[in-house]
């Protein structure tokens, strides 16, 4: 499994349980799984993402006639969802808390994954998975 990481997952776990100078560990443990090549951050993928993958979870997920607002509120979101598309054994992972209610620019990415049928998950459902411990 290739586990795709939200930018909130690193960010949360820093600010809120392992800060970077006092459990360097997870970090550690972190950049090991990323050399393994089980994780990746959308914004360092060594892969261009599918345009037409892009396009349709833009036009599925969201909304074919987002506006310009819209499209900032997005965000990045639309890029994990379709790199989740590129290939078999994908997964991704966010802090971010399913609300079905929300729709066009302001849908979360958990409902985004949910209507492109890209598997997604919680930041401790993917530390439990990967077995992550603090020795």
């Amino acid at each position: 499994m290739l586990y795709l990481l939200d930018a909130n997952v690193l960010i949360q776990a820093h600010e809120d349980y392992y800060p970077l100078d006092r459990i360097p560990q997870f970090w550690d443990w972190l950049i090991t799984e990323a050399i393994a090549g089980y994780v990746k951050n959308a914004l360092v993928l060594d892969e261009e993402v599918d345009r037409t993958l892009f396009n349709q979870t833009l036009d599925t997920a969201y909304a074919p006639d987002l506006t310009d607002h819209e499209l900032e509120q997005v965000g990045r979101d639309p890029f994990l969802v379709a790199y989740g598309l590129m290939g078999p054994n994908r997964a991704i992972v966010t802090k971010e808390i399913s609300k079905p209610s929300r729709v066009r620019g302001r849908r979360k990415l958990p409902d985004a994954c949910d209507i492109m049928h890209v598997p997604w998950m919680t930041d401790f459902q993917f530390y439990s998975e990967r077995n992550f411990r603090i020795p």
